[in-house]
């Protein structure tokens, strides 16, 4: 496993770039990649780039403030409590990185958003306590959580919604039971559990490659006016009770909301939600935006290179790529293979797509006529899609960027180590289809 894990390490941190510079290979790519093989000019290739460019901008400012927000939310005095008793319970780097490791997929599992912030938040916090232990691995194993399809998976859950474009090309509902919470994906589920925690509480760097997590100086504490000394405009600043009435606003919203559809959640739910805990457990508003001044610089990498990976998107969707590896996969399987070729080729597609609910509309449709045609089975691919999608975000540093906005790190930092893990879990997953297909 050493050998191996370092070889990896060894080729990632000599040839993986910069996230950005990869997102700008990628477009190079995939620019070149329409032009020789859909027969594209040069000049509709940009045109597509453009109009993908800005198609994820609203996706892009929730991933901001999902971010955002459960920083802050990190950052309140409460929340320092539990993270000091949680981060208190590993004494030895295998234990720290194991804790992690599970707290971050039960964290993902619940909602991938959530599950990036609290994984990212909570290896920052044990790398501070634990000595000896390999900071980017730890990191790495907050981010092998990312991999977890649960209640929050989107295209599962597109599939069992009424009225769903899919319903147009003859698929029916199909509900969660046979899909989500099927027997086989729930023994799925358990079995990448299971083996996430075995590979990183093993994983162990050489004494001389520990690369321990520095914490940064804090900044200086201003020192607290008097009540009776502060302006007008001071006193609102430093109020709790203005953090508490304006906090009505959200709360009172998801109140009503969950009373009528019932705890489902969404992006935009668990940003309202994070926003609603951070205002009250905030001491006043002056405090809650020195938590989003020191958060916001953990959004850089959001901000840039979520446009750029939609203008990826948008060339691959309008030139026919995506049909065409599609398709290719398509060629050489039957009924029995389908489910398994689904997710490689869901996992190929993510690296250009990195974004489960946009590549179930454009790859969707091709799979599911495809999977009708040769009498697959419809629940296994469609779960077999989402798989792959989640599959390869391991190796994608797109979903990476929130995680290791917080924790300080590079993609090429924890990458080495995400290779390994995307191996085992692609064997675990794969084989798993392999093993349906005979039953």
């Amino acid at each position: 496993m050493k050998t191996i894990t370092r070889l990896c390490l060894k080729m990632v941190q000599n040839y993986l770039p910069d996230a950005f510079i990869l997102a700008v290979l990628l477009t190079f790519v995939v620019f070149l990649g329409g032009i020789f093989w859909m027969d594209k000019t040069a000049l509709q290739m940009i045109e597509y780039w453009g109009k993908g460019y800005s198609s994820m901008f609203v996706f892009g400012m929730q991933m901001v403030l999902v971010l955002l927000t459960g920083y802050v939310l990190a950052l309140t005095p409460v929340a320092r409590k539990v993270l000091n008793k949680v981060t208190s319970i590993p004494k030895t780097p295998q234990q720290a990185l194991g804790l992690t490791a599970l707290v971050s997929i039960a964290s993902c599992y619940i909602n991938w958003g959530f599950g990036l912030v609290i994984g990212a938040v909570l290896a920052k916090e044990v790398g501070k306590k634990v000595k000896g232990l390999h900071f980017p691995l730890l990191v790495a194993a907050a981010y092998g959580g990312e991999i977890i399809r649960g209640p929050s998976s989107s295209i599962p859950l597109v599939s069992a919604t009424p009225g769903n474009f899919m319903e147009k090309l003859g698929l029916p509902i199909i509900p969660v039971s046979e899909t989500l919470y099927s027997w086989w994906n729930i023994g799925m589920t358990l079995a990448i559990v299971v083996m996430l925690f075995v590979i990183y509480f093993n994983m162990k760097p050489s004494e001389g490659e520990i690369v321990e997590y520095i914490e940064k100086e804090p900044e200086k504490v201003e020192p607290v006016l008097a009540k009776k000394d502060m302006t007008f405009a001071e006193k609102l600043e430093n109020s709790y009770w203005l953090n508490a009435l304006f906090g009505l606003f959200p709360l009172l919203y998801l109140g009503a909301n969950f009373s009528k559809i019932g705890f489902n959640l969404n992006l935009n739910l668990i940003i309202l939600i994070f926003l609603t805990l951070s205002l009250y457990l905030h001491s006043s508003p002056n405090t809650f935006l020195k938590a989003v001044a020191q958060a916001i610089g953990a959004c850089r990498g959001i901000i840039l290179q979520f446009p750029l990976y939609a203008g990826v998107s948008g060339m691959m969707t309008s030139s026919g790529l995506v049909d065409l590896v599609s398709l290719k996969f398509v060629e050489i399987s039957n009924a029995h293979t389908f489910p398994l070729f689904t997710f490689l080729s869901a996992g190929l597609v993510n690296i250009f797509i990195p974004s489960g609910g946009g590549q179930w509309a454009i790859q969707g449709p091709i799979v599911v006529k495809a999977a009708q045609t040769l009498g697959a089975d419809i629940p296994q691919t469609i779960m077999a899609f989402a798989w792959g999608d989640g599959w390869t975000n391991q190796i994608q540093p797109f979903w990476a960027l929130p995680l290791l906005g917080v924790a300080g790190l590079s993609a090429r930092d924890i990458m080495g180590y995400c290779v390994i893990w995307t191996v085992v879990s692609g064997v675990i997953i794969g084989g798993a289809f392999v093993v349906l297909s005979f039953m």
